[in-house]
């Protein structure tokens, strides 16, 4: 759980986070579990939340069971697949989950 002040100090990235999951038809559940994701660990180099962000939701959408791709959470959060793909793991890991073994 994570305070109120974290709500209201990342407040622009979570209204993002909410856009790119309109884009995506994620559902409620998703995004629950993205901006939990995101909070966990919220980076301090600005350049680097757009990404943690994007693979916040890509696990945010594994955990909820949504399965999009990371190519459309790439695509709607307009960064690279890459990005995603780098830094997802950790971000389940440093929230106490386990990424799943495929």
């Amino acid at each position: 759980m994570h305070s109120a002040r974290d709500h209201i100090e990342y407040e622009p990235w979570l209204e993002e986070l909410d856009r790119i999951a309109d884009r995506l038809e994620l559902s409620s559940e998703t995004r629950s579990y993205a901006t939990d994701l995101f909070l966990a660990d919220v980076p301090e180099a600005d350049r680097s939340k757009r990404a943690v962000l994007a693979a916040s939701i890509y696990a945010g959408s594994l955990v909820a069971g949504d399965g999009v791709s990371q190519g459309a959470v790439a695509d709607a959060a307009d960064v690279s697949r890459l990005s995603i793909q780098s830094r997802w793991k950790a971000v389940l890991e440093t929230a106490g989950l386990e990424p799943p073994g495929w």
